[in-house]
């Protein structure tokens, strides 16, 4: 495919340096498997949650993916893939899906850094607030159609509701 960009590459920076300094800010525990790759826990309201991202430097992109601390049984995956769908309408900046394999349920979303010279830190403070904010959301509607054995429409709007104050 021809381009508009000249093949000429900016030094990019590694982005996973960049969320190792928001992770040491936060006091997060994580783990460092290389350069490239990290994974953190973040505690959340409903359960932790487990960041993993990974910075394909070749690709020039970032991967980020929250993984729900919730595993669907088969017998559920139809309605759960329902719910997903209708959170994901919902969503501004990445998707959830359901792996077919475990029923594990993530946030994902990947960031292409092509052309620049690297990730803004506050860039990378929204992305890891969307996927947390967007799994604390989702989670209690997963448990109620999971555990509860609610309807995707009753479930997303008992967990979705916005609610104003505190009781």
């Amino acid at each position: 495919m021809v381009g508009l960009v000249s093949e000429t590459r900016q030094p990019q920076t590694n982005p996973i340096d960049l969320l190792e300094e928001l992770v040491l800010a936060n006091d997060w525990a994580f783990d460092r498997a290389s350069e490239s790759e990290m994974v953190v826990e973040i505690k959340g309201r409903w359960c932790d949650y487990h960041l993993c991202v990974v910075w394909h430097e070749e690709a020039a992109s970032m991967y980020v993916s929250c993984h729900l601390d919730v595993k669907v049984p088969g017998p559920r995956r139809r309605t759960v893939a329902e719910l997903i769908a209708a959170a994901n309408e919902r969503l501004w900046l990445g998707h959830f899906d359901v792996a077919s394999d475990d029923g594990m349920v993530s946030f994902r979303h990947t960031l292409p850094l092509r052309g620049t010279t690297g990730l803004a830190p506050e860039q990378l403070e929204d992305i890891v607030d969307c996927a947390v904010t967007e799994s604390e959301r989702v989670y209690p509607a997963l448990q109620l159609v999971v555990w509860g054995g609610k309807n995707v429409k009753d479930a997303l709007e008992a967990a979705l509701m916005d609610t104003v104050g505190e009781a």
